[in-house]
């Protein structure tokens, strides 16, 4: 036993000696997972320092090492330069976001469904396909894809969005949750690092607990992503990719300027990372005219561009285009014939036909227009809010001063008839020392629903 013992120190993590059996980093990488799932080790438990670990087991200390090391790449713990390891803040509880298992009669202001209500056009659009007699051929498995002419459907929709590419680098995907994962899964490995906002999409984060990939919290301001905090983790950690919502980050609203895309895209290149740019509100700017350059073009042939039309056209057609570079080719397709196998034809044909006939645009063009009366509805009850943070948005992010468990803060508010979510949920390390929450005006299914909803919320906050 060593000099410096800590048979009696109060470490957080305090494995018992007796039960471990070789190999050791095994074993105590197994006693760790456990304890962390099962809530033993809370979300933002601070690990003791792994020498004192390797002294209290009388072990080497390259082994505890190992340990941390394995529990990094599956997501359980996170290291912060100069502070320590962390526990995961979602290691031990799942914080996917769907629109199910709500009660009747709760309003839903979380979940985002893009005003699902309005499908006359969709319908008529879906009636177009019936009667042009060619429903056998959808019903084939072939072009897995997306057939010539889909494919060109959703390169004309993207080119609008200022993305430019062409059939050989563009396919067809079941919604950009699907594309996401095949992303995923095709270019990155266990153990390998992306950078991501401070707050991101929850089920990526979900998407990568499953597959073991490690997300990077990077810095940001009003503007988006802080270009020198990224170059400052590329050179701290081996980060091989990115991940952006450069249009509408979700869940903070943020619009990353002409300038810090720029910025981005030239650290981007010199540290060659793998952008993947969720761009799934790019259509929401009021005219085409707004347009910011996408960070696909900018940086020509380094990234991956994922365009969903769920959100915008008819939740229930799930439906994206993913447009590659020629070095993801043959990785991305192959990821897509072995694990998203064959998107619905009908529905990229019902979607191809609603972008064909202009109906995909009056739409869009609608469901602007439903946004900014919501996003006025929010504005009356909420006018500080909207006045620093609010953007033409399906969704708002506004702070909160309740400090409580973030499940038990959701709870409440669903006892009072309104689901609205924490910022825990989107956070990817620590949450930061700030509670928001995302407020949803998309779903509540009425303009008079919403106001409830909102009436509710001023009424709880206060």
């Amino acid at each position: 036993m060593s000099v410096n013992s800590f048979d009696n120190y109060p470490l957080a993590w305090k494995p018992e000696k007796e039960k471990l059996k070789q190999p050791y980093f095994k074993a105590l990488a197994e006693d760790l997972e456990n304890r962390i799932k099962r809530g033993i080790l809370k979300p933002g438990t601070k690990l003791p320092p792994q020498r004192e670990i390797a002294d209290y087991l009388n072990l080497n200390y390259t082994t505890i090492t190992r340990v941390y090391e394995i529990c990094k790449k599956k997501g359980l713990v996170y290291g912060a330069a100069g502070k320590g390891t962390f526990v995961s803040p979602h290691s031990s509880e799942n914080i996917t976001i769907t629109a199910s298992n709500l009660t009747d009669g709760c309003i839903e202001m979380g979940a985002v469904n893009g005003f699902s209500e309005y499908t006359e056009l969709t319908e008529r659009a879906t009636r177009a396909v019936v009667e042009k007699g060619y429903l056998r051929n959808l019903y084939e498995y072939t072009h897995p894809a997306g057939q010539p002419h889909q494919l060109a459907a959703g390169i004309r929709w993207m080119e609008q969005l200022g993305v430019h590419t062409d059939n050989e680098h563009t396919a067809i995907f079941a919604g950009a949750q699907n594309a996401i994962t095949v992303a995923l899964v095709s270019l990155f490995s266990p153990g390998d690092k992306i950078a991501t906002d401070q707050y991101t999409y929850s089920n990526l984060i979900e998407l990568a607990k499953l597959l073991h990939i490690v997300l990077v919290p990077i810095r940001g301001d009003k503007n988006g992503m802080c270009p020198d905090d990224l170059k400052r983790q590329c050179g701290t950690n081996k980060m091989k990719g990115i991940y952006l919502m450069p249009s509408c980050a979700n869940p903070t609203t943020i619009v990353i300027s002409k300038e810090r895309r720029e910025e981005l895209a030239a650290v981007i290149r010199k540290h060659r990372l793998i952008l993947i740019e969720d761009d799934v509100s790019a259509w929401m700017p009021t005219s085409i005219g707004n347009m910011l350059p996408s960070m696909f073009d900018l940086l020509a042939g380094q990234s991956i561009y994922i365009c969903g039309m769920t959100k915008n056209l008819c939740p229930g057609l799930r439906i994206a285009y993913m447009t590659f570079a020629e070095c993801f080719r043959q990785e991305i397709l192959h990821g897509l014939f072995n694990i998203n196998v064959k998107t619905s034809s009908l529905d990229a044909e019902i979607i191809t036909e609603l972008i064909l006939n202009g109906d995909a645009y009056k739409i869009a063009e609608h469901k602007h227009s439903l946004t900014e009366r919501a996003c006025a509805l929010f504005a009356k009850y909420f006018p500080e809010c909207w006045k620093e943070h609010g953007k033409i948005s399906y969704y708002q992010w506004m702070p909160i001063e309740i400090e409580k468990p973030f499940r038990d803060i959701e709870e409440d508010f669903i006892s009072q008839g309104i689901r609205v979510y924490h910022s825990e949920r989107f956070a990817v390390a620590k949450n930061q020392g700030h509670n928001f929450l995302r407020v949803t005006l998309c779903s509540a299914g009425s303009m008079r629903k919403l106001e409830k909803g909102l009436q509710i919320l001023k009424s709880c906050l206060d």
